[in-house]
């Protein structure tokens, strides 16, 4: 069995061979570690190793009441990859998704249900309502209008977790940006990038323009900057880069620019059409 955090500390096309028997393993192993128990279950969602077998063992844990709560929450995100996945090829090639119709339908149904189900566990609960919103539905918008309208801290960042999904949630976005709370403004500007809110560009800039600020949040705003105004993302990521001088800033900003210029050029068509 391949030690699971070394799986974890490589990407998952360097796993060996073995990968997806040592992660369907630890899920199933009841003995085993809940932390190592609760990492395989996430490390179990890569397209790499996912297919009906291990969802069916995912999903057994999510519904399993007395299985521990950190572990019925890995299970659950794990979903979030293999359901966006099916969401955009439709099954029109099934060999392009590796899990089958049914199994998607099973996985989404399952999701609602834990979501819905008030005596789970918090944290179960969020993770299904994260993982669930990568394939839309129609009961989304109510659930995450709810998740943000509470005091609960933890809800909210959930709700501008799904915001990114979901749309009609403009300005919610635009409140989360000035939440004292680090992880849901963070959130708030990956949201704000997925729906291109221009009402969100001076936050952004902000961000941008504090240069070292939190390392993360300053990468969300690389790229959702050229997702809001690409024209002028595009100058002010360039500097960015020049005076930062850092390869993981070069790298992010590369993609953005060429994102910004792939959605100058679809704008160009679309005026010409």
């Amino acid at each position: 069995m391949t030690d699971l955090n070394v799986l974890a500390s490589l990407g998952s096309w360097e796993w060996p061979d073995d990968a997806r028997d040592s992660l369907l393993e630890a899920v199933r192993n009841r003995e085993l570690d809940e932390e190592d128990r609760a990492l395989a279950a996430e490390l179990a969602g890569d397209l790499v190793v996912m297919d009906d077998e291990v969802a069916a063992a995912l999903l057994s844990v999510l519904r399993t009441g007395e299985e521990p709560a950190s572990v019925r929450a890995g299970a659950a995100i794990s979903f979030g990859p293999v359901l966006e996945l099916a969401e955009m090829e439709e099954f029109e090639d099934p060999e392009e998704v590796p899990i089958t119709e049914s199994v998607y339908d099973e996985i989404r149904e399952t999701l609602r249900n834990v979501y819905r189900d008030e005596s789970a566990p918090k944290e179960v609960r969020r993770r299904a309502l994260e993982a669930s919103v990568r394939a839309s539905e129609d009961w989304h918008r109510d659930a995450v209008r709810s998740a943000f309208a509470g005091d609960d801290r933890d809800w909210r960042l959930t709700a501008v977790f799904c915001m990114c999904y979901v749309p009609g949630f403009e300005t919610e976005i635009l409140e989360a940006l000035d939440s004292d709370d680090e992880n849901t403004e963070y959130q708030a500007v990956c949201a704000a990038g997925a729906a291109g809110l221009d009402a969100a560009w001076p936050h952004v800039a902000d961000v941008l323009a504090r240069r070292r600020g939190d390392r993360p949040l300053l990468l969300a705003a690389i790229e959702s900057a050229a997702a809001i105004r690409p024209e002028e993302a595009q100058a002010v990521l360039v500097d960015l880069a020049r005076e930062m001088d850092e390869e993981e800033i070069d790298d992010a900003v590369g993609e953005a620019v060429a994102f910004a210029e792939a959605m100058q050029e679809l704008m160009l068509l679309d005026e010409e059409d």
